[in-house]
Parts: structure tokens; sequence; C-alpha cells
């Protein structure tokens, strides 16, 4: 089984701190990485974990929020600089395509390789990129600009096959992709070896779910049902509900909600307001609601379990 992790570059709210970069995370599967934002600052971080950008294939944005993306134009610029030749997929608002390309034409650049973009827009969860062994999803949230949260998804992995029982009941090889995939096995004398019997069953495949910036959204609750790992904004504590409100974010118990709502196995909570200090609060306001909570550090990488 595939490692599969996120390592967290930025967590804090529309400015950054001493200790928290701009929004942006890594999640890495095997040897596959994506990106997701990219704040102002995601390369430095980048650079002090040894993480090697080359390995990054997928960029999802998911808004145009200026601590969300304006690491971007200087991460597609040091790719160039350093030579590569293999695409990268850029996921986002439809408008991001026009703000790279206008940046690249006012310093005449022409990359030594393809960008793709996708845009994302769209008012019901659409899945939007497929690597051979995952998934990612688009999630509308709720926020003053059109907003995505996105859904990665492991596919179901084959069962294994018991080589011993296999042998015992004469399974033939070319039989052994439909065992892998649930059939029963009948043999010559018409009798059916139950499945089970002949092979393991896989472990449940994993999922992650990224949701910032999003207002209270009950939905998102349903589309990520389930969910191995949630990680969702808590830019404030309860008694700036309010403000929460007014400028389209969640507090740390509206996170914790949502993840009791959806049967989440972890919540993750980021997106913190520079003027909170002591997170713990935060998280203990969560706690009211949900366990296990996690006050995510930057530079920290958090393997994704079911």
């Amino acid at each position: 089984m595939k490692k599969f992790t996120v390592t967290i570059l930025g967590s804090s709210a529309a400015i950054p701190t001493a200790t928290r970069n701009l929004s942006a995370q890594l999640v890495a599967y095997g040897e596959q990485y994506f990106l997701f934002d990219c704040g102002e600052g995601t390369q430095m971080i980048l650079k002090q974990l040894r993480i090697k950008i080359n390995k990054i294939g997928h960029v999802f944005i998911s808004h145009l929020h200026g601590d969300h993306y304006y690491g971007l134009i200087g991460l597609i610029s040091t790719w160039h600089l350093l030579g590569r030749k293999t695409a990268v997929n850029v996921y986002g608002p439809s408008e991001l395509q026009n703000i790279i390309e206008i940046q690249l034409n006012a310093s005449m650049t022409t990359l030594s390789y393809p960008l793709i973009f996708h845009s994302t827009q769209s008012e019901t969860p659409r899945l939007i990129a497929d690597t051979g062994r995952l998934t990612v999803t688009s999630l509308p949230l709720k926020h003053r600009i059109p907003t995505t949260g996105f859904l990665i998804n492991e596919k179901p992995l084959p069962r294994s096959i018991r080589r011993a029982e296999t042998d015992r009941y004469g399974v033939p090889f070319i039989f052994m992709e439909k065992l892998r995939a649930g059939e029963d096995f009948v043999d010559e004398d018409g009798n059916t070896i139950p499945n089970h019997l002949l092979t393991i069953e896989p472990a449940p495949p994993r999922s992650y779910a990224y949701c910032s910036d999003t207002a209270w959204y009950e939905p998102l609750a349903k589309w990520i049902q389930g969910c191995s790992m949630l990680y969702h904004e808590a830019t404030f504590m309860n008694d700036k509900a309010r403000s929460a409100e007014e400028k389209m974010h969640s507090t740390a118990a509206q996170a914790a909600q949502i993840a009791s709502l959806a049967g989440v196995r972890k919540l993750l909570l980021g997106h913190f307001s520079a003027r909170y200090d002591d997170l713990s609060l935060l998280q203990a306001e969560a706690e009211e609601f949900f366990n296990p909570v996690v006050i995510v550090e930057d530079g920290e990488t958090y393997e994704i379990v079911n």
C-alpha cells in the first residue's frame, strides 16, 4: 500500500505570521505530488523541507484571494528556470489562466514546459482529475468569491490472491484478474468456490478533503461523508462568530460540527486568524463537537489513514 500523506506548507489566514505561512499543502501519494493552494512563501518552505518540486504535477487553487495563490507565478517561473519539461496541470477558477498569462507575457517568458489549465467552477461536486490511483473532485464552498474545496479519493484496491487456495481449487492463471475483481470461481464440475475463500479483501480506500475558505455550509458534510481526514478552515473562535459570518469564514466549532455530520475519521484545523496566539483555545472549542482534532503546524506531515 502506498503511503498517503499531507504536509502543511502554510496555515495562516490572510497574512503570514512569524511561525505560519499562507495557505498551501502538499499531498503525496507514493511518488505522486499534488499542491493545494500556493500562498506567498510556498517555495521557501518547500526548499526548507527538501521537497523535490519537479515531482509536483498537479496544482489546485481554491480561489483567487491572494493568500491562496500569490506564490504560484513564482513557482511556475522557478520550474521554467530549472528547465522543466514535463507538463503541469493547474486547476482553479477560470480567471486564473488569464492572470498567469498576463504575468508571463509581461516578463516575455515562454515556458519550457506545458502549463495546462482546468476550470474548477461548478455549482455541484465534479470530478476534475484522475491520476490513475487517485481522483480529485471539486466541492463548491460558501465564500465571498467563487471557491472550491477538493476531495482526494484513493481508488479501491484489487483483492489479493490466496495462492495456496487457488492452487488447491485449480484456478487457472487467466482467471486471476476476475478473482481480484471479486468474481466467484466455478470449477470443471460446476462447483462454485466463493471469492472470499480465494482472495483477501483489501484495505478500504483512503480519502482526504481540503476545505478552505468557507462559511458554515451543511451540504459539504454529505459530499465528504466518511472521509479519512478533513482539513477545514477555522479562522475564528466562537466569540467572533459574527465576524465569521460577515466575512464568510468558519469558527473552529463550526468546522468540528461539519466533521461530526460527515463522520470523518480525523479533523485538521488551519487557516487561523493572526490575532490568536493560543490555538489550544480553538482546539478546545472544536473538541466540544468532535474528536480527534489536530491544530496543524507548518512543516508537519500527517498520514492519511482509515
